[in-house]
């Protein structure tokens, strides 16, 4: 299911997606397509799509929410950074730790934490689950 919208004047696009793990690609699909249409998107694109990817596999995995729930993705550029939500129903807040050499999972936020400008995780308005947001700052220009 992909319910979408984007307001053209703010830059702002937002989807709503199942729960499953399939959604995380379809989700860095959006991002790419939301990125091309911007003048320096191209710039944002690989740590933008490692970041959303991470994010939304952590809302698909470590949710108490009913299987039914929608998760939420958002992007919009302001001042210069490029910002990406993903909003679920679950309870649980995320927490960073340092993975150990042999971990086999676990490095998603600890990536989130090394590559974003700022990260944090916010309630959702109306007291029902959270979201995760990361800023990513644009990578250098190659000359």
């Amino acid at each position: 299911m992909l319910k979408a919208c984007c307001h053209p004047h703010s830059r702002t696009f937002a989807a709503r997606l199942d729960s499953r793990t399939e959604s995380t690609p379809f989700a860095r699909h959006l991002l790419g397509a939301y990125l091309a249409a911007l003048p320096i998107g191209d710039r944002y694109r690989d740590i933008a799509e490692l970041l959303l990817g991470e994010l939304v596999a952590n809302a698909v995995q470590h949710t108490d929410a009913p299987a039914d729930r929608l998760i939420e993705i958002r992007f919009a550029l302001t001042s210069g950074l490029l910002r990406i939500e993903v909003h679920d129903a679950g309870s649980g807040r995320p927490t960073l730790h340092a993975p150990s050499p042999s971990d086999e999972h676990g490095r998603g936020l600890f990536l989130v934490n090394e590559l974003a400008e700022r990260w944090g995780c916010c309630p959702r308005a109306g007291g029902i689950g959270k979201f995760v947001w990361a800023l990513i700052a644009p990578t250098p220009a190659l000359i």
